[in-house]
């Protein structure tokens, strides 16, 4: 789409076109549809008097109204708000509408929306909807990227590298063991992720049930309600409420995808890092252009491109997070602007994440590259040399060890063979030191 502002309608459309059926207008349009007619269903099963004698078979029916829902309904729909211009309330008109086509009589349609306000609708549609992008979509993009992490880290957990640490060399690791690292941080915020539930609003139009109680005071709407949201819905009610939801999980869930992504930055730096100093290079697929102008040029652009979408989706995440649980008294209205944005973050990251994947399956690694770094720099042994130097008290041997590295020469394993025949110590722990290589100084 050459003519969209935004880059998720144009350029990427292809790589979240799935998030369509969660986050459009058409998809927030049928997620209001279901829970108009979930609701309405719910009443009859409870049942209210004027209700009780609704065909159950006729459930189904109601039911294939968003479960087949189409783009030219939703245009329905949208027809209908040129004249109430209130999009829940054209909802309502859209199924009182679907009432008459199916023959179903007039005496049941003021049973729509019985009771409630707008944002019962779209409290509960919202967080539905995330729930279900978030499982069906979200999810698995981000396992592709931990699956991949943890393919190299069973591949190159024996491959020693040496450690940077402020920018300088540092005591030798192993490459398995840094990917594992960004593994193990990604897991431990999706739990947390996982955890945040999806809350929603279901209490009429100050949160209290006024107008389900002044009708029906012999029911108890409270435990309704909460059948209603956690049972037939699956989300969490908040309780109580104004007549908006707090949004206080929401912004936990927003910021835990924030965490998500600021992980994921990080490893892309990292990466970005390593390819600059030869330790990966990158497969070559006929025909790309790494430069307009340099032919040679292979960047590392996957990486790039995922840094820049975590970035925004961060930032968006951060407004949603601080913007949506502030609201003025009982409401004002701006969260509702707000919340047609929920999928952005998601598709954002949805892109950097295929773009990490795709970045990950064009690395080779470049062992050379790996071991001629650790030759270049015995003086990182040092570290473990004085350590056993002061398990066998042998005097001031971190001084000794400074001296011997801090001299501004190059410190070769000549030198360092040399430092260990001069040392006054028995000759077991002597070939202790001798063992000392940047490549097996490791740990686990």
């Amino acid at each position: 789409m050459l003519t969209a502002i935004s880059p998720i309608d144009g350029r990427y459309r292809k790589q979240v076109q799935e998030l369509a059926e969660y986050y459009s207008e058409y998809a927030l349009i049928r997620y209001r549809v279901r829970i108009e007619i979930e609701y309405f269903i719910a009443l009859c099963e409870l049942p209210l008097p004027q209700l009780a004698d609704f065909d159950h078979k006729n459930f189904e029916v109601l039911r294939d109204i968003y479960r087949n829902m189409t783009e030219e309904d939703a245009q329905a729909v949208k027809d209908i708000e040129k004249t109430t211009n209130h999009d829940v309330k054209a909802v309502e008109y859209f199924i009182k509408n679907r009432f008459d086509a199916l023959n179903i009589d007039a005496k049941y349609k003021e049973f729509v929306h019985f009771g409630l306000t707008s944002q019962d609708i779209n409290n509960t549609s919202v967080p539905l909807s995330l729930l279900e992008g978030i499982q069906d979509v979200y999810l698995p993009n981000l396992y592709e990227v931990i699956n991949r992490l943890g393919n190299m880290v069973e591949e190159w957990k024996e491959i020693p590298m040496l450690a940077h640490t402020h920018g300088q060399p540092a005591s030798p690791t192993r490459l398995g063991k840094e990917f594992e690292v960004f593994r193990t941080r990604i897991n431990v915020q999706l739990k947390q992720l996982m955890a945040v539930p999806y809350s929603a609003k279901f209490g009429g139009a100050t949160g209290n049930l006024n107008a389900h109680t002044v009708a029906y005071p012999e029911y108890d709407w409270q435990a309704f309600a909460n059948q209603f949201v956690e049972e037939r819905l699956g989300l969490h009610r908040s309780c109580p409420t104004t007549q908006i939801e707090h949004y206080d999980n929401l912004a936990a869930l927003f910021d835990a995808i924030k965490r998500i992504n600021t992980i994921l930055i990080d490893l892309c730096r990292d990466i970005w890092t390593y390819i600059s100093m030869e330790y990966f290079r990158q497969k070559v697929k006929a025909g790309e252009v790494g430069s307009s102008a340099m032919p040679h040029k292979v960047n590392p652009i996957d990486f790039e491109n995922a840094e820049g979408n975590l970035g925004i989706s961060s930032a968006l995440c951060e407004h949603l997070a601080a913007k949506l649980p502030v609201s003025r008294l009982q409401r004002d209205l701006t969260d509702s602007t707000v919340l047609r944005n929920v999928g952005m973050p998601l598709a954002h990251s949805i892109i950097a994440f295929r773009s990490i994947a795709k970045g990950l399956d064009k690395l080779i690694l470049n062992q050379p590259a790996l071991e001629k770094d650790l030759e270049d720099n015995w003086a990182v042994v040092a570290e473990g040399i004085q350590t056993i130097l002061r398990r066998e008290a042998y005097p001031n041997p971190y001084e000794t060890l400074k001296a011997l590295t801090r001299t501004g020469g190059h410190i070769s394993p000549e030198s360092i063979r040399e430092f260990v025949e001069s040392l006054d110590l028995p000759e077991t722990v002597k070939d202790e030191l001798r063992n000392i290589t940047p490549h097996n100084y490791t740990g686990r």
